[in-house]
């Protein structure tokens, strides 16, 4: 039943919601009385349990996307405002990499707001909260939720002659505040922070080319690469929007970037790699050219374990998503990675979880590539400060110095990884109710369990705590039943061996007796399906993802077709 505090003058706006990390949605309903809402809702939950007090600092700064900040306003000037009103005082940070904002505010103790869509469409938005220890935490939602909530009443209950905000949701004439100057300090501090743990002019003597499209940290990163002795060729600078997503690198996109390269080393010579960045600069992105010219693209699960292995961690969490050959490396090391659910709070709960179980260097990284440090690290008497946030920099950054001490081309750091290849690609505008449905068909009743294992007619459940038995003979029956579905789409004559796991931590992710992995997820931020195969060869990777997308009657659409 709608109520007054549903409807805003008789038009009832739609209400952000929290993705994968942080809030997201259109741009549209991202209005100046939305951004304003949701910021002093969690400004007064922060207030409320004692993480900022009055007179504070909050950090901000925001992408490149035109609806983050113009010259007519911007969601980070609602932001801003949501901070005066607070009784706070807004630090803006400027158009910077959302790891540069989170850095500077956990150095000085300060929450921070990031507005970023981050790698989602254009037509979207989204703003990134995080408390004065760092990234607010799945725990930290429900709280938010029920304060925001709270301005909302007040806000839409709030008489129009004394409300900021016209009946569209925009600030009244007057009321929409002009940001203060940028403080350059956050900038400076986060290329001070690579700097100080990398060697000094370490990259002498590389080429790199860096796609620069409209990624925010498009001119502090080929700064930084300078600095460190590289020669950057800066190419492909965009003026409109470019939405890159790291785990969904299309072969249009890959004939792109060769394109990239081929100008470069057409004009300056032979180059070592392409690299680059989602939008707000916490996802990398890594290609190796080889003395061919040709580009190699390396998926950022495998390109966590490189930067792992470069800085020797006791401990490393990554979602479930990870390419097993994650674990198939580390273990041999003596290293059992944690596997977490999808997105950085996640990844950050499992870190702090291995700090308070006495771990000392702690590691966590995600299948797009942004890497977190939980702990600081010290490698050649150099210390690298604890970032637990998704970063771009330090993975580009530690695999070439890592080619460089190995005294070989990027590609041999990723051969001499396990022979365990992924790839992963999505389907646009994907309604999330369907989306639910097909992962709830397949999910196990007691959700408790995570896991089911087949083996020669047992069946086994294994629950979140770790622990295991054998199905009953009613839950296995409707086990059997889930694994003959997928097995209907998922068939031999496409090339699929039997069924032996369907894991259900986050989305359906399914075993195959030959080693391989499909596993199906709605994306936390967009109305997106993703499919991530992991298999023995790149070849067969691809296929996977090529046979679940096509259209109109791929695989993930032939399981949309049972849940209608």
């Amino acid at each position: 039943m709608e109520t007054t505090s549903t409807r805003f003058r008789g038009a009832r706006p739609t209400a952000l919601a929290f993705g994968t990390s942080g809030l997201r949605g259109l741009v549209t309903d991202i209005t100046d009385l939305e951004a304003y809402i949701n910021t002093k809702g969690f400004l007064d939950y922060l207030l409320g349990i004692g993480d900022v007090g009055e007179g504070d600092h909050i950090c901000i700064a925001g992408d490149l996307r035109p609806s983050t900040q113009s010259a007519k306003g911007g969601i980070m000037r609602a932001v801003a405002r949501a901070i005066e009103d607070a009784g706070l005082r807004v630090d803006n940070l400027g158009l910077i990499p959302t790891p540069a904002l989170t850095h500077y505010a956990l150095q000085n103790g300060w929450a921070s707001v990031m507005v970023t869509g981050s790698h989602i469409p254009f037509d979207r938005n989204g703003i990134k909260f995080n408390r004065t220890a760092g990234e607010v935490l799945k725990a930290d939602e429900p709280g938010i939720l029920e304060a925001v909530a709270a301005v909302r009443r007040a806000e839409y209950a709030r008489p129009e002659a004394e409300s900021l905000f016209q009946d569209d949701g925009a600030f009244k004439a007057g009321e929409r505040p002009e940001l203060p100057p940028v403080n350059d300090g956050a900038r400076q501090l986060y290329m001070r922070r690579y700097l100080d743990f990398f060697p000094p002019q370490g990259l002498q003597g590389q080429k790199i080319v860096f796609f620069q499209h409209t990624a925010v940290g498009r001119d502090l990163l080929v700064e930084l690469f300078e600095k460190l002795g590289a020669e950057v060729i800066a190419a492909a600078r965009s003026d409109d929007f470019v939405a890159i997503d790291t785990e969904d690198i299309t072969p249009e996109r890959l004939d792109e970037l060769q394109k990239i390269a081929d100008d470069a080393i057409r004009e300056h010579g032979p180059c070592q790699a392409v690299v680059s960045t989602d939008g707000d600069s916490d996802r990398p992105l890594l290609l190796g050219i080889d003395p061919d010219g040709k580009v190699h693209f390396f998926g950022g699960d495998l390109l966590g374990i490189v930067v792992a292995d470069y800085l020797d961690p006791d401990a490393i969490s990554v979602p479930i998503s990870a390419n097993d050959a994650v674990d198939l490396y580390f273990e041999a090391k003596g290293v059992a990675p944690l596997k977490t659910q999808i997105g950085s709070p996640h990844v950050i709960l499992s870190m702090q979880a291995a700090r308070s179980a006495g771990k000392r260097r702690v590691v966590g990284w995600e299948a797009n590539g942004g890497f977190l440090t939980g702990s600081s690290i010290t490698r050649n008497g150099r210390e690298l400060a604890a970032l637990p946030t998704r970063d771009a920099v330090l993975p580009v950054l530690a695999a070439l110095f890592s080619s460089l001490e190995k005294q070989c081309p990027l590609s041999a750091l990723f051969d001499r990884l396990p022979p365990r290849y992924s790839k992963a690609g999505l389907i646009d505008a994907f309604p999330v109710e369907t989306s639910r449905a097909m992962i709830q068909r397949f999910s196990p009743t007691d959700a408790g369990v995570k896991e089911v294992v087949f083996d020669n007619g047992a069946v086994t459940l294994v629950f979140a705590d770790g622990h295991s038995e054998t199905a009953s003979t009613s839950a296995a029956k409707a086990q059997e039943a889930v694994r003959q579905q997928l097995a209907a789409c998922f068939t031999s004559a496409n090339g699929f061996d039997d069924i032996v796991r369907i894991n259900t931590l986050d989305g359906v992710r399914i075993y195959f007796g030959n080693s391989e992995i499909a596993h199906i997820r709605p994306s936390g931020n967009a109305p997106q399906l993703r499919i991530y195969a992991v298999a023995g060869t790149q070849a067969r990777a691809n296929e996977i993802v090529s046979m679940s997308l096509r259209e109109p009657d791929g695989l993930l659409r032939q399981l949309e077709a049972g849940v209608k």
